[in-house]
């Protein structure tokens, strides 16, 4: 006799999961954020449910984000769409606190100047050893800039409480020709490039000028007045 197949999990449920997992936390830890029972939130992970708005607004709050964002209506419009926060300041970031931020890896755009003009990309990338790492396609305007100066950027917007960072990176972008030298590192990232396949011409880009910024709201969580 066969097993019977797993639940269906709804898209909810799923981004339910990836942002408890995102912040490191357990099912327990969760519910006990939201004063719910571990089982429910095992629940609504698994299962194609529809929570009650009340119960939503709580589980938002524990998992520090929106209701918009764990059902998915934002997925398909712009960050930034709240009004400015009040008694916001902008502060300048350290080199140091740059790469906290930028983590291991995530996704970021890079900056490059071409024939018709300026363009900017975005791309998977990789932190590795002061060095961020992205795979392209070998004929890509990217691939094409190799050793000229070009700029990287990432950031994160919180809309829930109108803040956020971004971090720049100006530097030489090389490509990485031996070809087992490559596939190494193609085997150290995180994810293969989010637009598929046929992107296997690595790069690396060394920083030679690292500049970092972030909204600070006070009555936000995390930030102080």
């Amino acid at each position: 006799m066969s097993s019977a197949p797993p639940p269906a999990k709804g898209d909810m449920g799923r981004r339910i999961a990836a942002r408890r997992q995102q912040l490191g936390l357990s099912r327990q830890d969760v519910a006990l954020r939201a004063g719910a029972a571990p089982g429910y939130i095992e629940y609504v992970e698994e299962q194609p449910a529809t929570p009650g708005i009340g119960f939503l607004l709580r589980l938002a709050d524990a998992l520090e984000t929106t209701v918009q964002e764990l059902s998915g209506s934002t997925g398909d419009l712009p960050p930034g769409y709240g009004r400015g926060a009040r008694r916001a300041r902008m502060v300048e970031l350290d080199g140091a606190m740059c790469w906290t931020l930028l983590g291991d890896h995530g996704v970021g755009r890079v900056a490059l100047t071409l024939e018709d003009g300026p363009v900017v990309l975005p791309v998977n990338y990789q932190v590795l050893d002061g060095e961020v790492m992205f795979s392209t396609g070998s004929a890509s305007p990217l691939a094409a800039a190799a050793d000229t100066e070009i700029a990287f950027e990432a950031d994160h917007i919180d809309d829930a409480f109108s803040k956020g960072w971004s971090v720049l990176i100006v530097g030489t972008v090389r490509s990485v020709a031996d070809e087992e030298a490559a596939q190494r590192l193609r085997e150290t990232a995180y994810s293969t490039p989010w637009a598929g396949e046929e992107r296997e011409h690595v790069m690396l880009l060394g920083a030679q000028r690292v500049t970092g910024r972030k909204i600070l709201v006070p009555d936000a969580p995390g930030d102080a007045d």
